[in-house]
Order: structure tokens, then sequence, then C-alpha cells
């Protein structure tokens, strides 16, 4: 049984690695500490800061790519006699396809599988796997695990997995997989907190960020998503369109004269929201930006997202609550009011002031469908799996391998 003092938690981007500490001498992961290293290959940064978000950290770092970094932070974790010994790194890796339905401990056959969803996420898989692969090189003997965000939604019946499309396309892997599972599953795990047995009903879920896409849950699983066979589908996100008729695609490949590159980059780059309002997709920004163009692309958000929000309620036959998390879903009142107004008829009903104080339960006393704000927590998650599947006998691991 290995001696879990700490479990260090990985998210790589593109030019940026966001990380976090965990101490599982308890019951549930602890975090100590987290941060990230930010603007990588160029002015990197390397930031970082307690449990309750004080800094402790924040410097230049002459890194270059992600084997630098985690250099850089495993010295830097190695100085700190009160972290204790590393006993594993779990990382959150977007895609595990059809495969992977639950986290995984890495090995090279595992890794092997990996790099053979690099095409169903080209922006994110990449980094992703660097991070594995810089780490074994760092630390061969750690411990690895990898989270999917997509294995949340293996749950979905095949009705909303499958895309009408021959069947032997389904089962070359062009399905609905969904993205996110982390947050959706960090927030099913707290509902019961908040809402007691109705936790278990027909919840709506809004992860409404840089990315957005929702989830239905009933009985805490996942029956229904947004997103689809890639992170571009649903609703309009910064860069991202959303949904799309496929035949834009082939329009601007046969009659634009766009190459599949160039077509990738518009879709992934260059649309959603900065397309909308002509250069920035922050949802900051655009709030405070009084050209037309940003309110446009703002009311494009709620709508959308709000016809999503009844779409997924019909998927569930009803709805019993709807919960906001993510960077814009916790963190912008007035998006959250303007959807529970849109939303109104489906017996959603906001409080101004709970809303405008970022409460948690921001329902108004006499909403028939619970509202709240809740923050969601990946990396908890990811702390929570490395423990389990790290830091157990070799019979429970066995027990639990056959669940």
């Amino acid at each position: 049984m290995a001696r879990a003092d700490s479990i260090l938690v990985l998210n790589a981007g593109s030019s940026s690695l966001k990380f976090a500490l965990f101490s599982t001498s308890g019951r549930e992961p602890l975090r100590r500490c987290h941060g990230r290293f930010q603007g990588l290959g160029a002015a990197a940064r390397f930031r970082v800061f307690d449990a309750g978000s004080k800094p402790l950290l924040d410097e230049p770092a002459a890194v270059a790519d992600h084997e630098r970094a985690l250099d850089r932070l495993l010295d830097w974790l190695g100085r700190q006699a009160d972290y204790g010994e590393l006993a594993a790194a779990g990382h959150r890796v977007v895609h595990g396809g059809h495969r992977f339905d639950r986290p995984v401990r890495i090995d090279a056959d595992i890794l092997d599988a990996l790099r053979a969803f690099v095409p169903l996420a080209p922006l994110h898989m990449p980094h992703n796997l660097a991070a594995i692969e810089a780490l074994r090189r760092l630390n061969p003997d750690l411990p690895q695990v990898a989270c999917f965000d997509t294995a949340f939604h293996c749950s979905m019946p095949p009705n909303e997995q499958r895309y009408a499309l021959p069947r032997h396309w389904f089962d070359r892997g062009i399905r609905r997989y969904g993205f996110h599972g982390l947050s959706y599953e960090y927030i099913a795990s707290v509902l019961p907190a908040h809402l007691g047995a109705a936790a278990g009903g027909k919840i709506v879920i809004a992860h409404l960020g840089h990315g957005a896409s929702l989830c239905a849950l009933r009985d805490g699983r996942s029956v229904a998503t947004t997103m689809g066979f890639t992170p571009l589908d649903g609703v309009p996100m910064a860069t991202r369109p959303g949904q799309l008729d496929p035949g834009v695609v082939t329009y601007l490949i046969r009659e634009a004269g766009l190459s599949v590159t160039e077509v990738d980059d518009l879709l992934n780059h260059h649309s959603g929201l900065a397309g909308l309002a002509g250069g920035n997709g922050d949802m900051r920004e655009l709030l405070g930006n009084p050209r037309p163009e940003a309110a446009g692309a703002v009311d494009y958000f709620v709508h959308h997202t709000s016809r999503a929000i009844a779409s997924l309620a019909g998927a569930l036959g009803g709805l019993d609550a709807l919960v906001f998390t993510a960077g814009i879903g916790e963190n912008a009142p007035a998006i959250r009011e303007r959807i529970c107004h849109q939303t109104a008829w489906l017996g959603i009903m906001i409080d101004a002031g709970a809303n405008n104080r970022n409460a948690t339960c921001i329902g108004a006393p006499d909403s028939r469908v619970s509202v709240l704000r809740i923050a969601t927590d990946e990396e908890h998650v990811v702390a929570r799996h490395t423990h389990s599947l790290v830091c157990v006998g070799p019979r429970d691991e066995q027990t639990r391998r056959q669940e």
C-alpha cells in the first residue's frame, strides 16, 4: 500500500500548467496549495497560492515547455518540508474515447491508447499527454492516474450517444462523448448537501466559462449533454461557435476554398463570442463594453444557453433544480439573472439580492425550481480518484475493477 502523503494534480494546456497539491492523510483529500505556470515558451511566470488562495510565490520562470515547468515545480515542492512525500500524480485528461469510463492508472499500454485519441481533441490531448510523458521521464517510479472529462457521460442512453449516421461510424468512434465531466461529477457529489433527497431528481447543470456546456442529471448520472463528438458543439463559447449546421463546414471548404486547417482554426479560435463581438470573447469584457456587437454577443449567449436548458429539461421530462458553475456561472450575476428570466416559464424564479451577492441558493422562495450557484472543483475530483486508485490494497483494487 502506497504511503499517501501528498497527491499532485495536473491540468496541462497549450501554454500553461495548472497544479494543485492535496494531503491525503484524512478520509478526503485536503488542498494544501495550488498554482500555475502561465506563458510557457514566452515570459512565463510561476505562481503558487495556499489553500485559502493567499499568494505564496510569484516569480518569473524561464521554462519553455511542460517538462521544464514540472522540473521546476517538483524542485519547489521538494523544498517544502511540511508537504511530505509525493505519492502519486493525477491528470485531467480531456478525452477517454469509448474505452475509458472511469479513471485508470497510467502505464505504457494506457499511454499508447491515449495517443490514439489525439485526433478527437487535438487542442487538448497533446498537452495532456506532454505532461504525463514529461513526469514519467522526471520521476519514472511515481504512479500516475488519468481522469477523463468524457467518462461521466458514459451513462447516457443510446439515443443521446448516437448520431443518425450508419452504424459502422458509431463503431469507429463517432458518437456524442460530452465533456466537462469532472466538473459535473463534483457538482453531483455535493448536491445532496444542498438539496437532500431532491439531489436525485431532474437536474440541469450549466458549466459556463471560456468553454461552456450543460448537462442533464437524473439520480446523479448524466443522461444528456450539449457538447458532442468534440468540444465544439453545444452552446456558444468564448472562441467556439457551439451548435453549427455541418453544411457550413462543407460550404467553407467547397465554396470559400478554406483548407481543413483553416476551418479548424476558424471554429476553435475565431468564432463564438469573439466572432460575434468582433474581437474579444471574454464575458467580463463584453459585459462592460458599450458597443452593440458586444451586447449582441451577450444576448446570443443568453438566448442559446436558455434554449439548451429547455432542451435538457425536455430530455428529463421536467426540472427540479438548475445549477450554475464555472467562471461565468459562478461570477456573472447579470448572466444568471437574464438566463433565469428567459427560462421563467419552466418555473425558475431568481432572488435578485441573493444572486447579486453570489450566494449559493439564488432561487426565489416561491420558485418551483431550485436555483443554485456552486463553485466547481475538478482538481478535488482528480485527487480523490488518484487516492482511491493508488492508495488501496491489492484486494480492494481488484474488487473496484470488477464493479
